[in-house]
């Protein structure tokens, strides 16, 4: 004998009718309430917020957008492939949306350069109310071009060109990068390793000017030797620490121009039986979660790439909301130094003594 399975009854779907009937008021209220509009009394406004509450009542986004000839979406373009910069890119982006009526589009790219159309296509097709930029869209005349000729509210991080082109959301990586490297030569260390990042990241020769001003203080001087290029990965800061470590000569310190590939030089290291600080420093640059779990812990520049994010959403909804925009808004960065750097060894080196660290 066959069984049919009860079928239960959808539940029927809360509407602003309702929330207008339990709080006495009428649909023109409530949107006013919902939409943090003027003009509405303290005692009603709790009556309709309290309704809301009681029936449970989720506005229909959708719907919203079609009355407004809005999306209520907003995009994120980002192509760094560390994925602790893009989990706090995102969660920075997620935590400024919390209670507000956007959501998250999240448009990541395998190379901004050679996929530029690519991206102002995706852009145009996403329904997206505006974007938030970050490295190296951020930087990319084509994209920027193509947003302000369509009108698309946008937001960039860490923008270094085209400064006319506004608002933005900035940390200062020159001066960034000099403070990490001179932490490194004030321990004596001068045969120093560099692993860059992605060429095509403006940040890369940012920190490498950085580095560069570091050292002539110092009046010390880059070795190009002892200069390789990587891709902001792990695998990247492998491969490029096995080279520096590989040679007859090889350095008493790297510099790393971000967590990931310290870690991969980190690797690098143990592969090789070299010791971590005490044969090796290794510092690298954001300060992601990476950096705080290996060990040992990683000396590094705090980025506050999350902190950008929720900047950088805020200036885009605040463009949205037609609310005044500063041009700029700058963040600081900080040094933290930890357990992967210690003085050059002095079989190596002119330090006679160890000096002391103070780690964070």
């Amino acid at each position: 004998m066959r069984h049919e399975v009860p079928r239960s009854r959808p539940s029927r779907r809360i509407t602003i009718v309702d929330v207008a009937r339990h709080a006495a008021v009428s649909t023109k209220t409530v949107s006013r309430v919902l939409n943090g509009e003027p003009h509405v009394t303290d005692a009603v406004r709790d009556r309709v917020r309290e309704a809301v509450r009681a029936l449970d009542y989720h506005p229909n986004i959708m719907a919203q957008g079609l009355a407004r000839q809005r999306s209520y979406l907003i995009g994120l373009v980002y192509e760094n492939p560390s994925p602790s910069y893009g989990v706090d890119l995102q969660t920075g982006v997620l935590d400024r949306l919390r209670g507000e009526r956007y959501r998250l589009v999240v448009l990541p790219v395998r190379s901004v350069t050679e996929h530029a159309d690519e991206v102002v296509g995706l852009l145009r097709s996403a329904a997206i109310d505006g974007v938030v930029l970050a490295p190296p869209a951020s930087d990319s005349r084509r994209i920027l071009d193509e947003l302000v000729g369509i009108g698309m509210p946008f937001a960039r991080i860490s923008p270094t060109r085209f400064d006319d082109i506004v608002p933005g959301v900035v940390v200062d990586d020159v001066s960034a990068a000099a403070e990490v490297a001179s932490v490194v030569l004030a321990q004596g260390h001068r045969r120093i390793g560099i692993i860059k990042g992605d060429p095509t990241h403006a940040a890369s020769s940012a920190r490498m000017q950085g580095y560069a001003d570091a050292f002539a203080d110092a009046g010390a001087t880059i070795d190009p030797a002892l200069v390789v290029d990587g891709l902001f990965t792990f695998d990247s800061g492998f491969a490029a620490a096995r080279r520096l470590l590989s040679g007859p000569e090889r350095p008493t310190a790297i510099l790393a121009q971000n967590d990931d590939m310290a870690v991969g030089a980190l690797m690098a290291a143990r592969e090789a039986g070299i010791d971590v600080p005490d044969d090796l420093s290794i510092v690298g640059f954001d300060d992601s979660e990476i950096a705080r779990i290996t060990w040992p812990r990683i000396t590094t520049m705090r980025q506050p790439v999350f902190d950008m994010a929720v900047s950088a959403t805020s200036l885009l909804l605040d463009q949205l909301s037609g609310a005044p925009v500063p041009a700029t808004i700058a963040h600081e960065h900080r040094l933290i130094v930890r357990e992967s750097i210690a003085p050059v060894p002095v079989a190596r080196g002119s330090v006679a003594a160890r000096q002391t660290i103070q780690h964070a």
